[in-house]
């Protein structure tokens, strides 16, 4: 009994605080619905994004799109175990944590400080790129370099700047790592890494606009109990001049163009034996005059002795020359190239 009391009760209260107009009237969105159709409902992890940041993510270029580029970073994991092993005289590995699409600027604020950014650039491609080693790996670096023992973790000292010693260690290294970059991606395209500048503060770091979009290769040095991260970013724009390359499904993907096929056409086509006409004079002729041509008749050349003749393949000319005579036989001295006359050209002449 007390239960119908009670959904009588809460039913009168719906009636009373309804809108006047029924369903059509406008409802009131609470604040965790207005969360749920922007897409910023607080919990990122795991779950797919929806709502208005979907849609502002949907303007970055997935990697995934650029499948050459995985190959292209995979190769360099390798080339830097073996270099880094070398460079630092211990045990190394190097893997990749991510690859990720991502904004310039949101990548900017993003990065735990203190940090070295190196500003590199793409000589071939002429655009730039940026390196991030962060505080662990610099101190780890300095340690090994320096003689530190192993089995030991390096010493941090933070809210000091880096010192002269420290900057110039870091510079070696990443010269290593720029050069390993430049022979991932020798297969693909010669482009050689170069170091600009270091620097600490992000902001004399941009080298792209803020909104514009940039993949973020993150890897994972360990040595022994030491290591840390390197990152490396480079915004679509600097890989743009080799699209065309990063598209590939595989090395040496040609879209259905068969080179083999190309080069042996080519070839047959240097070595085919072409028939070249000298033309002393040209002139047109009625059709009677050249059927009631008889022999013993006599043509009239329009041309004087040592004027220039024609070479013709088909009907089209090729070069000037000048007749003369070698040993017992005629022969041409080639002169000039002639002007090749396209369709409408011929029509009008």
């Amino acid at each position: 009994m007390e239960e119908e009391d009670l959904a009588a009760a809460w039913g009168a209260s719906l009636e009373e605080e309804a809108p006047p107009g029924g369903a059509d009237a406008a409802r009131v969105l609470n604040q965790a619905e207005i969360d749920s159709l922007l897409g910023f409902d607080g919990d990122e992890a795991g779950e797919a994004k929806s709502g208005i940041e979907r849609i502002i993510s949907s303007g970055l270029v997935s990697y995934e799109r650029l499948p050459m580029l995985e190959i292209v970073f995979d190769r360099l994991v390798r080339l830097m175990s073996t270099t880094l092993r070398n460079f630092t005289s211990d045990n190394v590995e190097v893997s990749i944590d991510g690859i990720v699409s991502l904004r310039f600027g949101d990548y900017l604020n993003s990065i735990p400080l203190p940090a070295m950014l190196a500003v590199t650039k793409a000589k071939e491609w002429d655009n730039y790129g940026l390196m991030v080693v962060d505080s662990a790996m610099i101190y780890s670096v300095v340690d090994v370099l320096l003689g530190g023992r192993r089995g030991t973790a390096a010493m941090r000292i933070e809210g000091r700047p880096y010192t002269t010693i420290e900057r110039t260690l870091v510079e070696r290294l990443i010269g290593v790592v720029l050069r390993d970059i430049s022979a991932a991606f020798e297969p693909l395209c010669p482009v050689e890494f170069q170091f600009e500048r270091l620097e600490v503060n992000p902001r004399f770091a941009a080298i792209s606009r803020m909104s514009n979009a940039a993949i973020l290769v993150k890897l994972r040095v360990e040595m022994e109990d030491r290591g840390g991260r390197m990152e490396l970013l480079l915004p679509y724009a600097t890989l743009e001049p080799v699209r065309e390359l990063l598209l590939q499904q595989f090395m040496g993907e040609k879209f259905g163009r068969d080179s083999i096929w190309e080069n042996h056409l080519a070839d047959e086509l240097r070595h085919t034996d072409v028939a070249l006409d000298v033309v002393l004079d040209d002139q047109p002729l009625p059709l009677s005059t050249v059927i009631n041509l008889k022999p013993g008749d006599r043509l009239t050349l329009n041309v004087g002795p040592g004027a220039p003749v024609r070479l013709r393949c088909g009907e089209v000319p090729l070069f000037e020359a000048m007749l003369g005579r070698r040993e017992n036989r005629l022969a041409v001295r080639i002169e000039r190239e002639l002007k090749r006359m396209g369709a409408e050209e011929e029509a009008s002449a």
